[in-house]
Order: C-alpha cells, then sequence, then structure tokens
C-alpha cells in the first residue's frame, strides 16, 4: 500500500516558509522588537534551537503556544544578553513574548486548518504517518488542530531518539508504515533534512519548496515531484 510520509513543521504549518521568517515577520510588526537586525535575530533564533534541543523545557502536554512562549521567552532572554533590548522594562519583555507567540500561532492555526484539508483528501486513498523533529509535544500539538485523526502513526525525534538529516528516522516512517521503501512518498519543505535523506532510502519524495533557512540552488531533478503548494499534490495522487 502507498504510503505518505508527512513532515510537520514548516510543511503543515507555515506553507513551506522556514520558522525564522515567522518570527522575523512577528518582531518586525511589533514597534519594541522592529530595530532588531536579521543577523541579531538568526544569532537569538538559534540560542532558542538550541536550548530546546539540550534542556527538557518542552513537556509533553504542552500546547503549540505554550512551546511557542517557552521559545520566545528564549529568544528574548538572548537579545537582552546581547542589550538590543535595553530600552524596555521586565513588563513590556512579557508584553512582547506574548505579542509574538500570538502572531505565530495564528499563522500555525490558519495554515493548519487549510493543510487539512489535502490531509483529508489524501487519507481518503493512502496511510499517513507523521515523521518529525519535534519537542515531545507533537502528539498535543496535532491534536489542538485536529491534524491527529488523519495519521496512522506519528515518528517524532524526541520520543525515537533520531533526528533528521539522519535517514534513519525516515526508515522508521517506513517501518511504521508496514510497506516497502519504494511504496513511501515523503512531503516535507526541507530539501536537506527531508528530501536528500528521504532519497538516499529509496523513497519517492515531494519536495514543498518554499523559503529556506538560507538560499540555496538545490538540484531540482533530485524529488520525484516539486510543489509549491499542498494541493498541488492532487496532480499525480
Amino acid at each position: 500500500m502507498q504510503t505518505f510520509l508527512f513532515d510537520y513543521g514548516g510543511t503543515l504549518d507555515t506553507s513551506a516558509i522556514h520558522w525564522y521568517y515567522i518570527f522575523k515577520q512577528a518582531y518586525a510588526k511589533n514597534p519594541l522588537t522592529a530595530h532588531i537586525t536579521d543577523a541579531q535575530l538568526r544569532q537569538a533564533y538559534v540560542t532558542g534551537e538550541r536550548t530546546l534541543a539540550s534542556k527538557r523545557i518542552i513537556v509533553p502536554t504542552d500546547t503549540f503556544h505554550d512551546l511557542l512562549q517557552k521559545k520566545v521567552t528564549i529568544q528574548v532572554s538572548a537579545l537582552n544578553e546581547m542589550q538590543i533590548l535595553g530600552h524596555i522594562d521586565a513588563s513590556q519583555c512579557n508584553s512582547v513574548i506574548a505579542n509574538i507567540s500570538d502572531y505565530c500561532n495564528n499563522i500555525a492555526y490558519q495554515t493548519t486548518q487549510n493543510s487539512a484539508q489535502i490531509l483529508k483528501y489524501l487519507k481518503q486513498h493512502y496511510q499517513l504517518i507523521m515523521v518529525s523533529n519535534f519537542y515531545g509535544n507533537l502528539t498535543t500539538v496535532l491534536n489542538e488542530y485536529k491534524l491527529i485523526s488523519y495519521f496512522d502513526d506519528i515518528i517524532e525525534s524526541a520520543v525515537v531518539g533520531v533526528r533528521k538529516p539522519d535517514p534513519q528516522i525516515w526508515a522508521l516512517g517506513v517501518k511504521a508504515a508496514g510497506t516497502d521503501n519504494k511504496s513511501c512518498i515523503v512531503v516535507g519543505d526541507s530539501y536537506n533534512k527531508d528530501i536528500q535523506p528521504a532519497d538516499s532510502i529509496g523513497c519517492q519524495t515531494i519536495w514543498f519548496k518554499g523559503k529556506e533557512w538560507q538560499a540555496n540552488n538545490f538540484d531540482e531533478t533530485l524529488p520525484t515531484h516539486v510543489i509549491t503548494s499542498l494541493s498541488d499534490i492532487k496532480k499525480w495522487y
């Protein structure tokens, strides 16, 4: 049976826009943080990601909004350490954290509701497996956004102990599908973390081409298909 293996972050919740750029939009819209440069925000963003990856800050019951608040708190702390937010007090910092978190959560909610339409369509004909680098609360997030019912299994990095770009996490998805590699169709927005590793183990791949962390000239002949909207999947399936 053909099975779709879906990435989550970026693929289903931002329409293939790297999450950094969603945060960048949010900071730019807030008058207290609009002055932050790209280099400064990138440094704060990386600090947040590394902190969450190395410490048990996110718990399984955290909603996506909970996750965002914790992530933005770390980002704001990093910006304070760089002495970039010295002009605002603690109350204003809390306001910034709430504002940025709310903005990003609204983007994720709206996008996942749109993504649900293609998941609903595919679920009628295919098995769907989630394969994601996430923080241990993906089941809670999928429940929150009413996506959980579309997936037959969830392979989450924080749970299985393997992270992309290691192809082994995609192999775990294939194993969960109970089929062979060639019958699995990987859908992801990251060329390096989704498409190349999945291709290396013989899966079909659909690259959701959007705005990655850094611009690169990727080989677009490698993926089985290249899309710029999830609904493009209907052209072939």
